[in-house]
């Protein structure tokens, strides 16, 4: 049996892999895939490496409301 962290960082990795795929292709949001396979990469190392971590969000002026 595995952990549902385990199994979140895996879809994530997964997910940077195939913005990879995407940004590979030569497109012109190839910049844009890249910087979301990196993004999506850092999660997944803070999920494996701490489950239950926290991390501050953005304040309202800052960053989107749906975040809060």
């Amino acid at each position: 049996m595995t952990t549902h962290a385990k199994i979140a960082a895996r879809l994530l990795r997964s997910a940077a892999a195939f913005f990879r795929e995407i940004g590979g292709q030569g497109t012109p949001v190839s910049e844009q895939m890249e910087k979301n396979a990196r993004t999506y990469e850092a999660v997944a190392d803070l999920v494996e490496r701490d489950p239950l971590g926290e991390m501050p969000l953005p304040s309202e002026a800052d960053g989107p409301k749906d975040l809060q």
